[in-house]
């Protein structure tokens, strides 16, 4: 890993990073598993050749944007994102198609809204910058302490925050298999490519169509299961939490999403991090994007330290993963650089 040439995304990274060594390094004392927070957190920026964001985030897709009371992010990650944008400006009801010029007369609260109500990844800037813990651990069955070596973990996440959980996972010695289905592959396919081999690297694939009933069949078998979708989501394939976590003891299920299991707002790393407030800024002071959609390589971390955990106690747990939550974490602990 040259790890010189990610020296100016860790210098403004470092002045938050302190809770993430602590959750690192136990996670290494735990499991054995070295953790480089350079490699973790900028790896896929190296390798795509990506610069250093500023109020347009590394990857390009999400921007930081002045409205009349604040900052806001939004996420224009998908195709169906820009095609949603002229409905957007409707809603906001400004006859200019620049977005930049539009949000000025809105506030962070009325841009956030309406672009969520399309289903775009959008977020006032420290919206969601409180107290709340990164992982809320909730006992919904028996424990049973087992070693994490030899367990079987079941992915059914896509793009980063989980399948980085489940490649810290399967170092430290369980078994992976990646589930997708026949109708929505993981998005991360389409990018870059050595990135995507390296978060899954070791692990087995499996595709398969969610509809026929398999899905339940294939997470019945789990120890482990991590997701990203809303819960709602899996209850109409058959597939439960809860009665996951009743079936067996000793079992952790992993619930990756932006702002809860209860909060049905899209998110995304840039866009989730600006919610937590995890940001830099500028010389003038303004904030500008922290990282490379930092919210999500964070919140793999965070997930796969909060199994690690939940197993050495005996498992038995649903972990409440949010992204937004695990930004804040980091962002209430350091000072930005002027």
């Amino acid at each position: 890993m040259k790890n010189a040439a990610l020296a100016p995304w860790m210098a403004a990274a470092e002045p938050f990073l302190g809770p993430l060594h602590t959750v690192a390094d136990d996670l290494t004392e735990r499991t054995g598993v070295p953790v480089d927070l350079p490699t973790v957190l900028f790896l896929r920026a190296r390798l795509a050749g990506l610069a250093p964001p500023g109020r347009t985030s590394a990857g390009g897709s999400c921007r930081l944007l002045r409205t009349a009371d604040g900052w806001a992010a939004v996420n224009l990650a998908r195709p169906d994102d820009h095609a949603s944008l002229p409905a957007l400006l409707s809603l906001l009801g400004v006859s200019t198609t620049d977005l930049v010029r539009a949000v000025t007369r809105t506030t962070s609260s009325q841009l956030v809204q309406h672009a969520q109500l399309l289903g775009i990844a959008a977020a006032a800037l420290g919206s969601d910058s409180g107290d709340r813990p990164p992982v809320r651990a909730r006992a919904s069955g028996q424990r049973r302490t087992r070693p994490l070596a030899g367990l079987r973990v079941v992915d059914l996440s896509a793009l980063w925050a989980g399948p980085l959980c489940a490649r810290l996972l399967g170092l430290a010695g369980a078994r992976v298999t990646k589930v997708e289905s026949t109708t929505r592959p993981d998005g991360a396919r389409l990018g870059q490519p050595d990135f995507y081999r390296w978060l899954h690297d070791g692990h087995d694939s499996l595709v398969l169509d969610f509809a026929s009933g398999a899905l339940a069949e294939v997470v019945a078998e789990a120890d482990i299961v991590i997701e990203a979708s809303r819960p709602r989501a899996l209850r109409r394939l058959g597939v439960h939490a809860e009665e996951f976590l009743a079936a067996r003891p000793g079992r952790v299920w992993v619930g990756i999403t932006g702002y809860g299991r209860t909060d049905d707002r899209i998110a995304f790393g840039d866009d989730a991090a600006v919610a937590g407030g995890l940001t830099g800024r500028d010389a003038g002071a303004d904030p500008v994007f922290l990282g490379d959609a930092i919210g999500d390589p964070v919140t793999g971390l965070y997930a796969a330290h909060a199994v690690v955990r939940s197993l050495a106690a005996g498992g038995g747990e649903l972990l409440c993963v949010s992204m937004a939550a695990c930004a804040a974490s980091l962002a209430g602990s350091g000072v930005p650089p002027c």
